[in-house]
């Protein structure tokens, strides 16, 4: 399935006007620096500006492509698939209108049409796809930075919020596919995909039901094999399964065998979009970490609530060997706690951080660190932030910066580096908890 989302060439089908589908996929596409052709297709024709750049809209697709956009309406999809099969390895059907509104047998020819030429579909009722690392914004959803996440999303609307919350949390993104009711291609078959996608190091999966849950199992425990494997489960009350059915078409079923399921093929779930999103950033920071935590932090209450956090998780609080409290004790403050957690006081500076964070990564009884910063006034976030960058630590080093405008900085300089902040003491011990199940 690399071409749809590694693409050397697409046509988008549809209305050029501003405003329309069509025209947005198309503008996402060009501003998004595609290096591929790009054919906008309309019977009518004529031409279309987008950023500064004039095209020639075909009224026909006479040369072959790579992928095919559609966003006509639903009725003379199966027809146009049927034309232009013998040109396209796949087709993305933007367009509603089947399924998901009783039009079964419309879905039905558009599939059995699409099999005739041995063109694979995505979609229908769909927001289309992002192949990031191939410059390849093949959807009206805002575009995203580069990364390792890769989003499957059966809901378009989810996906496209997901995508401009993951932008606010600086998460970076492989590629995003919505895929509606997924008359060909499914769940299964891009857990499949991105298992074994180079620049992908974690998938993110949105789904409200599948269809098939034996293909659906042997392809999340494949993937999870492989690279971390986010589940967000949607329709998990009557009223919520009811409302899952009406929205794709899917067929939700028990949530208990979905969660039974997802433990069994070794998948992560989480009960919110916040979550889905910390856990992408702990896994596109680090593989994976130990259960024994230690705390660094310069106000008692967050440290706290942190430990609190940890232990109700059923991560433990690491006993800090001997050696590692009596180093603690050589240079910090006599007030300073030295037990874990491990407290520096509200004045801690650079040196304070760097030094306690590099003391007690040296600890054989530590597998990871939180680390939590709430600066006075008088001491800047960046430079603690600084601290957290250049101290010398080979173990999973979560952070907690908080809160708002006054670590705004230091979050900016440690996110230029790669270390993703969470801005409570509670997620960033969640983000452990992740981390410790792989």
């Amino acid at each position: 399935m690399s071409f749809f989302f590694y693409p050397r060439s697409v046509a988008v089908f549809g209305s050029f006007k501003r405003g329309a589908i069509a025209y947005e996929i198309l503008r996402n596409i060009v501003e998004g620096e595609f290096t591929g052709k790009i054919l906008p297709i309309n019977p009518k024709g004529g031409t279309v500006e987008v950023n500064g750049k004039t095209f020639r809209i075909k009224p026909k697709l006479n040369e072959p492509v790579d992928v095919a956009i559609i966003a006509i309406p639903a009725k003379i999809v199966p027809a146009l698939i049927d034309e232009i099969g013998p040109l396209i390895k796949g087709a993305v059907v933007i367009s509603a209108g089947f399924s998901e509104v009783g039009n079964v047998e419309l879905e039905r020819e558009l599939v059995e049409k699409a099999k005739k030429h041995g063109i694979r579909i995505i979609g229908p009722n769909c927001a289309g796809i992002f192949g990031v690392h191939g410059k390849f914004f093949g959807s009206f959803e805002v575009r995203v930075k580069p990364g390792g996440l890769a989003l499957i999303s059966q809901s378009g609307a989810f996906g496209g919020a997901a995508l401009a919350m993951g932008n606010d949390e600086g998460i970076g993104f492989s590629a995003f596919v919505s895929y509606g009711n997924a008359a060909d291609l499914n769940e299964s078959d891009f857990l499949e995909y991105f298992a074994d996608d180079e620049n992908t190091k974690a998938i993110a999966l949105y789904i409200e039901g599948v269809k098939d849950g034996r293909r659906f199992m042997k392809a999340l425990r494949y993937a999870a094999s492989k690279k971390p494997v986010i589940v967000l489960k949607a329709g998990k009350s009557a009223s919520g399964a009811k409302a899952a059915a009406s929205h794709t078409g899917s067929l939700a079923g028990s949530y208990e065998i979905y969660r039974a399921a997802f433990k069994q093929a070794g998948a992560i779930e989480v009960d919110e979009m916040e979550e889905l999103f910390d856990a992408a950033k702990a896994f596109e920071m680090y593989p994976k970490a130990g259960k024994r935590v230690a705390v660094i932090t310069n106000s008692g209450g967050p440290g706290v609530l942190a430990t609190d956090k940890l232990e109700k998780l059923g991560l433990e609080m690491a006993k800090l060997n001997e050696e590692t409290v009596q180093k603690l004790r050589s240079f910090l403050p006599p007030q300073c706690s030295v037990r874990n957690p491990i407290d520096l006081i509200a004045d801690a500076d650079y040196e304070r951080y760097k030094r306690t964070i590099e003391t007690v990564c040296r600890d054989e009884n530590v597998d990871s660190l939180l680390v939590i910063c709430v600066p006075p006034i008088f001491i800047p976030s960046e430079e603690i932030a600084r601290a957290v960058i250049e101290a010398e630590c080979d173990k999973p080093l979560i952070v907690n910066f908080m809160a708002g405008e006054l670590v705004r900085e230091g979050v900016k300089l440690l996110e230029e580096k790669g270390i993703k902040n969470f801005p409570t003491p509670e997620r960033a011990a969640k983000a452990l908890k992740w981390l410790s199940l792989r």
